[in-house]
């Protein structure tokens, strides 16, 4: 344990709002039990969605992979318990999209049969890269949201100096009780997760924080940080402490960049319940197949926190908690401020499944009448990124989406802080998720545009190349047959040339040998005695 001396800082804005934790912290954390039916979604994490390594039909142990990943941005899932898979088709999954996603669905057997694990003996001292190979194939992602991939988060850019590690136990968001719960009763696991992480990043400043409103699990991690060198450090309890850049503001006062990561700083945040999966990946080759999901609300009489089967239906979890749900209540996945509603409770959990919150209008922030703004301020002070909403929120109604943008839009975490505090209850987030989607839709729409472009003139340019080469093919066989001509008609002269000197020479043939027929028959006429007749010649001579 290290003495706490550090010094904390303040973000901007903030809140101050009731936590209602106490419900669900009463009753320690319990099994879920096994549903007769699991849906295990193959996107559930930021990245490339798993690929489906079984067939419907297949037999599943506890554990098997059932999906890999499908690029570096991606983690594999499994089966949680063992069954049958009886199917691998498009449901829906608690999403902000609404859209369906490929899932594979098991029927249970109840047997709950391991596969086969591969414990690390003497993981303190492994190689970082078999540690972060052991994360990886565990299919672990942040626990704390995010659900970006672990692996991923523990490989920092080669150009990034990393220091200090920050372990993130600070659960703002009311009714959540999940992570509180596992540092109280597995503060262990959490420290041992730590340290691995530790390890593979080689950083020497290590900080677990979480809010002073949380005192057992606070001594719980103290005594299990003992002689660990990591600080465990209590810090103010106003919500969204609990964002990744505001809690490494809160313990370091460094401030990560727009749009930028904590990397560039020197600094890699993890959840604490990331931690303790990653301890259970390594120590005992268990990959990611459950988490503690904290079900609540006024909807419940009995609010605790289950040890959840990834991909049980919400449903499910309600039962184990005596629901009492009327047509007014609904069905948050989270908490109020940032939580995802749910259609029904038939949608499965997934990695990213935190809290289950039954919510009676009362449980639920700023649900009065939407009125005109009154451009009081108040948003604009509470802001825990020192934006402008009340701007945001007038460009984003006028779908001036240019000139939200210029307001740094994409910096809003969606804390919700802006519309808790909003005297006319307008929803203000939910504008700014809308600006968001158009933003994305359009830059989607932009990139078709783009590629449909570049298509079309990548077509024009080959149809002109190839009209092109067609002309220098005739024009080349129009002068391969030209000079095909011109050589025949040469060949056509040198025949007629040889024929003349031909005739030519059979003429000097006939009269040398008509001379040679004259004198052969004048010898002959000699030899026998007959004067020859006087020819004019003769008589000339």
């Amino acid at each position: 344990m290290v003495a706490t001396t550090r010094k904390l800082h303040h973000f901007h804005g903030g809140v101050h709002m009731p936590g209602h934790k106490e419900a669900s912290t009463r009753l320690p954390v319990v099994d879920a039990g096994i549903p007769g039916r699991i849906v295990i979604a193959l996107q559930q994490h930021i990245g490339a969605p798993a690929e489906p390594v079984v067939k419907v039909g297949d037999r599943v142990l506890k554990g098997q992979i059932i999906g890999r990943a499908s690029g570096y941005v991606s983690a594999p899932v499994h089966a949680s318990t063992s069954g049958t898979v009886t199917a691998i088709e498009p449901l829906p999954v608690p999403h902000p999209s609404g859209l369906n996603i490929p899932c594979v669905v098991i029927e249970t057997d109840g047997e709950d049969r391991w596969a086969e694990l591969q414990p690390l003996e003497g993981y303190p001292e492994a190689e970082p890269d078999l540690l972060r190979a052991r994360i990886r194939d565990a299919g672990i992602v942040g626990l704390g949201g995010a659900a970006f991939p672990t692996a991923v988060k523990l490989t920092p850019p080669a150009d990034a100096a990393i220091d200090t590690l920050i372990i993130n136990g600070a659960e703002c968001e009311p009714y959540i009780s999940c992570d509180d719960m596992l540092m109280r009763e597995r503060p262990e696991e959490v420290i041992q997760g730590v340290v691995i992480m530790r390890r593979i990043l080689g950083v020497r400043a290590c900080i677990v924080g979480l809010e002073d409103n949380k005192p057992e699990a606070f001594q719980a991690l103290q005594a299990a940080a003992a002689g660990t060198g990591i600080e465990v450090v209590q810090i103010p309890t106003i919500y969204p402490t609990g964002g990744e850049k505001q809690l490494i503001k809160v313990l370091t006062g460094k401030e990560v960049p727009s749009r930028g990561i904590p990397a560039q700083i020197g600094i890699v945040c993890q959840n604490v319940a990331t931690a303790a999966a990653v301890y259970r990946a390594v120590r005992f080759g268990e990959p990611l197949i459950s988490r503690i999901v904290t079900v609540t609300g006024g909807a419940v009489r009995e609010p605790r926190n289950l040890d959840t089967l990834i991909g049980t239906p919400m449903e499910h979890l309600l039962d184990r908690c005596d629901p009492h749900l009327t047509p007014e209540d609904k069905l948050i996945m989270g908490g109020p401020m940032m939580g995802i509603p749910l259609r029904d409770g038939s949608l499965p959990t997934v990695k990213a499944t935190n809290c289950l919150l039954a919510a009676t209008p009362g449980d639920q922030p700023n649900q009065g009448q939407t009125m005109p703004c009154i451009r009081c301020g108040e948003c604009t002070r509470v802001c825990p990124v020192n934006l402008l909403p009340q701007q945001m929120y007038w460009h984003a109604r006028a779908r001036e989406f240019d000139k939200i943008q210029d307001y740094n839009l994409f910096d809003c975490i969606e804390c919700g802080c802006c519309s808790y505090v909003c005297p006319s209850h307008i929803p203000l987030v939910q504008y700014y998720r809308f600006a968001k989607t158009e933003i994305w839709d359009q830059e989607r729409e932009k990139k078709k545009a783009d590629l449909a472009r570049r298509r079309h003139e990548f077509k024009q340019m080959r149809i002109e190349r190839e009209k092109r080469e067609k002309a220098e093919r005739h024009k080349a066989a129009a002068a391969r047959a030209a000079a095909k001509t011109n050589a025949g008609k040469a060949d056509a002269g040198k025949a007629a040339g040889g024929a003349k000197t031909a005739t030519d020479a059979d003429k000097q043939a006939a009269i040398q040998a008509a001379m040679e027929r004259a004198r052969a028959k004048r010898e002959a006429a000699a030899q026998a005695g007959a004067e020859p007749k006087q020819t004019a010649n003769d008589a000339d001579a």
